[in-house]
């Protein structure tokens, strides 16, 4: 009898919730000339979170300057790193999820996969203990990997873009960082804290102070621009623009939500549309 190769079963989520981002860099590092967006996906993906699925799309822009020396320089949309690891089907926030009841609360990894199982993620104990590793590589700031390729990405263009994203896993009121860089588009480093400081993520952010920041990106938490700004000074810093907007949503929803059941009111009295018969076109 044949043997078939395991295979992987395709999850589909159809009413999964759509984010789709492209990359906030607006202008070539080099040259100063705008960037274009590449027609292509570098991330195209459904993931499992916390909150429920999610499909997740980035889109890269490059310099297209002929006289550009760095033409064809991609510039990845760092949102997308902020939601899950390259490769992975599941969310940030899960593996946080892990590895805080691992850690923290010496919860067994079955009985994990339980509670996550009762949340409606789809993962058995094997792939709860190769999460959990992938954690601990993540808050592994260390690592000679990452460290080589920060120093390839130095050589080619003279320093890094650096992000940094906080995320809340549901259950508990610890942060986990996660230190991203754009121009690779690579996962860097992590950190998890219950009772975050200006002090401890500046601590964490020195372990790369020897490499020049040409500029960082992040949302409008004080705590984490303060910290870019002590060991970087003299880097420029973007806010991020999903965050700058959605902050700007929240102060108008509520007044959105009482205009929305103002205007029902108001016009919950007219008589229904009648559909007219179709006597042809006028020309």
């Amino acid at each position: 009898m044949d043997k078939h190769p395991r295979h992987r079963p395709k999850r589909r989520y159809p009413e999964a919730k759509r984010e789709i981002y492209i990359s906030e860099i607006e202008s070539c590092i080099h040259c100063g000339q705008e960037l274009k967006a590449r027609r292509n996906w570098h991330v195209r993906k459904a993931i499992q979170t916390l909150k429920g699925p999610l499909f997740l799309a980035g889109r890269a822009k490059e310099c297209v300057k002929e006289a550009c020396a760095h033409k064809g320089t991609r510039y990845y949309a760092s949102q997308v790193l902020s939601k899950s690891l390259p490769n992975s089907t599941y969310g940030l926030d899960v593996l946080a999820y892990i590895g805080w009841r691992h850690e923290h609360d010496q919860r067994q990894l079955v009985e994990i996969q339980r509670e996550l199982n009762q949340k409606g993620i789809e993962i058995n104990e094997r792939n709860v203990g190769k999460l959990y590793r992938q954690y601990l590589a993540l808050l592994g700031a260390s690592k000679e990997n990452a460290h080589r390729k920060l120093d390839e990405i130095v050589k080619k263009h003279g320093g890094l873009i650096l992000g940094v994203d906080a995320l809340q896993p549901e259950g508990h009121g610890s942060l986990l960082y996660v230190l991203h860089e754009i121009l690779s588009g690579a996962v860097v480093s992590a950190i998890q804290l219950e009772g975050a400081s200006e002090e401890k993520l500046t601590d964490w952010l020195r372990k790369y102070q020897q490499y020049p920041l040409l500029g960082s990106v992040s949302d409008g938490e004080e705590r984490i621009i303060a910290a870019l700004q002590n060991v970087w000074p003299n880097s420029p810093h973007q806010r991020c623009q999903e965050h700058f907007l959605a902050n700007i949503a929240d102060e108008v929803l509520a007044d959105d939500a009482e205009l929305r059941k103002q205007m029902r009111m108001d016009l919950g009295g007219l008589p229904q549309r009648k559909e007219l018969p179709d006597h042809g076109s006028f020309f």
